[in-house]
């Protein structure tokens, strides 16, 4: 069998002949004249040629965003234009507020936390986990029907987490909004997939757009007013992204933001919401505006769960004086959504092709980190003394989503959430395997 195809070269045109040789199609460029072969340098300046359509081609898609990079040596100092610079801190750190916080008057922290001190205190930590976080979402909708579910403290959200989180904190009212927004997102809801072309010239390989207008329609202005008005009772929301110059966390205080009056508020909260559920390569990343001595920069923030899957409360606060400070009655008490199986899934990596190498092997590093996060959580705990529980995905549950945000795996993996939770078997007091002698 033999096949041809015609291609220009310098003015010229060549045959390419395909022939069905003995170890598969062989293939030799041939003057469309002659039919003799044609030589390596005039292959060379063929192959030149198509690199120069392909350049030109690439010349014309769109490019990644223009960028005005924050300085390392400015960012401890860089502030959201208009904000106060305690809507956020670095994650790996305590608050730089809390030495300040640790020695105000009594009538100031009972001031700033009217609704808190005095009272039994619950936090509750949302992780990443993608579609997978229609578990959490059952979790809680089984715990309001159990009768059961507290009011919490503290609540704070990663990547899909992060999307979960506001309605978590604002309490059963929102569940039916959860739900719905949640469990109806389809992939096309979420993300516009870009051309091979575009996605080698720009920042992901898709485009973010439905899923940031999927956010504006659910996190609508009633619900920041909302989450702002729990703020000045002294409630708190955290949002983690991750700085990916600095490759360190960030956590965003969303009641501050959110009560702070500004007209952008709500364009900011959203934009720390798809941030921290934007998978870096996959979904772009979000550039935040900062100003530092008078110049404006960008900070570039993605996933959340690139640096950790879930934190309960800020690392390096020591609970002890807070616990004194808000009069906490009784023994906190924390719980972690894990939003994902701790059981290794196999998948054959066949055909072993690079994609599907790396996606296996941030499968890996995803699950491990999560069980880790989870050990993190319970020495913190233990620490600080907070009563320590943590829920996920059962390995027995066995179904398997036809496609990212299959509803149907959806409806069903909510069900198991709801069911645990309504059972009152869904929380665990120890880490995995943990065991002591």
């Amino acid at each position: 069998m033999n096949r041809n195809r015609h291609y220009p070269t310098g003015g010229n045109l060549v045959r390419y002949s395909f022939t069905d040789g003995r170890n598969g199609f062989v293939g030799k460029l041939l003057d469309r004249k002659t039919s003799r072969r044609v030589s390596p340098a005039n292959v060379w300046g063929w192959a030149v040629l198509i690199m120069f359509i392909l350049m030109t081609i690439m010349q014309g898609c769109a490019s990644a965003p223009k960028r005005n990079p924050l300085p390392e040596n400015l960012s401890n100092e860089a502030l959201i234009p208009g904000y106060s610079a305690n809507i956020r801190f670095w994650g790996d750190g305590p608050p730089p507020y809390m030495e300040k916080w640790y020695t105000a008057s009594q009538a100031k922290v009972e001031h700033m936390f009217p609704d808190i001190v005095g009272h039994e205190q619950v936090y509750m930590a949302v992780s990443g986990g993608g579609e997978n976080g229609a578990y959490g979402v059952g979790i809680l909708m089984g715990w309001t029907a159990a009768g059961t579910r507290p009011e919490f403290a503290m609540v704070t959200g990663i990547s899909t987490g992060a999307l979960i989180a506001p309605f978590a904190f604002l309490g059963p009212d929102y569940d039916a909004r959860l739900k719905e927004a949640y469990t109806g997102m389809t992939v096309k809801d979420i993300i516009k997939k870009r051309g091979v072309l575009a996605t080698l010239r720009m920042d992901a390989a898709t485009d973010t757009t439905p899923l940031k207008n999927h956010i504006a329609q659910y996190v609508d202005q009633g619900v920041i007013d909302a989450i702002a008005g729990e703020y000045r009772r002294g409630r708190r929301l955290f949002i983690g992204t991750t700085n990916l110059d600095a490759i360190r966390p960030v956590l965003w205080n969303i009641g501050m933001i959110a009560a702070s009056g500004r007209p952008d508020a709500a364009d900011l909260i959203r934009t720390i919401l798809l941030a921290s559920a934007s998978i870096p390569g996959a979904f772009p990343p979000q550039y935040i505006p900062v100003e530092a001595n008078g110049v404006r920069y960008d900070e570039i923030h993605v996933d959340g769960g690139t640096v950790e899957q879930a934190f309960l409360y800020p690392l390096g606060v020591d609970w002890r004086i807070v616990e004194k400070r808000l009069k906490i009655k009784g023994r906190p008490r924390g719980y972690i959504i894990r939003n994902s199986r701790l059981r290794p899934d196999w998948v054959s990596v066949n055909p072993p092709e690079m994609l599907k190498i790396a996606g296996r092997a941030a499968d890996s590093l995803i699950r491990t980190q999560g069980i880790g996060d989870l050990y993190r959580m319970y020495l913190a705990a233990e620490r600080d003394g907070i009563d320590y529980y943590w829920t996920a995905i059962p390995d027995d549950f066995d179904e398997k989503s036809k496609d990212m945000f299959d509803p149907e795996y959806m409806q069903k993996l909510l069900k198991v959430g709801y069911d645990r939770a309504k059972s009152g078997k869904a929380w665990q007091t120890e880490p995995p395997k943990y065991r002591v002698k």
